[in-house]
């Protein structure tokens, strides 16, 4: 307990203490956090679906015909008809045979690694893949390698050196702090070239990205049975969840294998019931990618002459880099002040040095509201000035 106490204490000093904010109501541009109402740029709400009123009723449907909980794994007596006609939809809607759903993403990342590659196995990983996709790389007891950020070069030299029977390349569609789009279109021809497997966790991209928010593969018209694609429930689709879709005998034996998906109770129906609904909004409420657009032109041209850099994005992550930890917690407090809520997000969730804001821009956004955004940053900007401190070499982190 006196080395956890210590720890804890070094978190606090490096400015990496992490806390949470107590939020009352439903998702949205304006929320209620800590009993005081904010605008808010923290949510990965991006199409303002989490509070929709279709959705809302299609649960309550749910609720209706199936209960609160499923009380069982899946493969006992825990899939409903409800979860089987959205598996059939998720595959129909991202162009696949077929797709399996997972509780959340971690576990579908967590079971789908180590079920295809084991010892003797590569998988080849983004140096900023999510958490989830290096903890099951990790878990598979493959050999590991990463390579630097959406470097093909130093990829194809990886694969070229490499002879192990089963091979996988693991990547973010989105990567979840920089924004920034994976180069799919070479990792598949990578994979094509040296008989690899491709997994494409997209869950900063299902719904926002391609015709009618189908993803980051469809993004580039890309399709392939070497390409495994992860969506998440829980952003852009604004209910909770996770699948994965690609060729009907993968899926079958992830089924068999995934032992985050054998071993688990299954999602309560009613999310299924609202996740339908989400599949006729995208498919029909394709203003709301439009929207989410013309907010991210607005925010990256409103900042363009800020002291801070805002990396390139086309999608609905914008970070603000400012490298210093505490001018990270500054900002976001500032900011805080004038009732706008924008996370300071400092390693180890980005590497050392690349501490940032978060913006997270959503179709509920109006135009309004991301002009306040602004206005209050360059406000911001003139009174923070950046200096140099010391005493933030995360040691323990290294």
């Amino acid at each position: 307990m006196d080395d956890i106490s210590t720890q804890l204490l070094a978190l606090q000093e490096q400015k990496l203490l992490r806390q949470r904010r107590i939020v009352d109501g439903p998702q949205g541009p304006v929320m209620t956090v800590d009993g005081k109402p904010f605008l808010a740029f923290a949510s990965n709400d991006y199409l303002g679906l989490a509070n929709h009123p279709a959705l809302i009723a299609a649960a309550h449907e749910g609720i209706d015909r199936y209960g609160v909980g499923a009380a069982s794994s899946a493969l006992v007596s825990g899939h409903s008809r409800v979860m089987e006609e959205l598996e059939v939809a998720l595959a129909a809607f991202v162009g696949m045979p077929r797709a399996l759903h997972f509780s959340n993403g971690y576990m579908a990342n967590m079971g789908i690694i180590p079920a295809l590659v084991g010892a003797g196995d590569t998988v080849f990983c983004d140096r900023l893949n999510h958490a989830c996709l290096i903890d099951g790389a990790r878990l598979s007891g493959a050999e590991f390698r990463i390579y630097p950020h959406n470097d093909i070069t130093r990829l194809k030299q990886l694969l070229a050196k490499n002879t192990s029977p089963r091979k996988l390349i693991i990547t973010d569609g989105v990567f979840s702090m920089d924004g920034d789009i994976a180069r799919l279109p070479e990792l598949l021809a990578l994979c094509e070239e040296y008989d690899a497997w491709l997994l494409v966790d997209d869950a900063h991209g299902f719904g926002v990205l391609g015709p009618q928010g189908r993803g980051s593969l469809a993004h580039f018209g890309l399709a392939s049975p070497r390409v495994l694609y992860m969506g998440t429930f829980g952003k852009a689709a604004g209910v909770a969840g996770a699948f994965v879709a690609g060729d009907a005998t993968l899926i079958t034996w992830l089924m068999q294998r995934a032992r985050t998906y054998v071993f688990t109770t299954a999602s309560p129906p009613m999310l299924a019931s609202a996740l339908l609904a989400t599949l006729k909004i995208f498919e029909t409420e394709y203003w709301r990618q439009q929207h989410l657009q013309e907010r991210i032109q607005q925010l990256q041209q409103g900042l363009a002459d800020l002291p801070w850099r805002l990396l390139p994005s086309q999608t609905a992550i914008q970070a603000l880099i400012v490298e210093d930890n505490q001018l990270a917690l500054d900002l976001m407090a500032a900011l805080y002040e004038q009732g706008i809520w924008v996370p300071a997000i400092r390693p180890p969730t980005v590497p050392k040095g690349t501490a940032r804001l978060r913006i997270s821009l959503s179709a509920a956004h109006s135009e309004e509201q991301v002009e306040q955004l602004i206005a209050a940053l360059k406000n911001v900007a003139k009174n923070i000035i950046p200096d140099s401190r010391s005493g933030e070499d995360d040691e323990m982190l290294k």
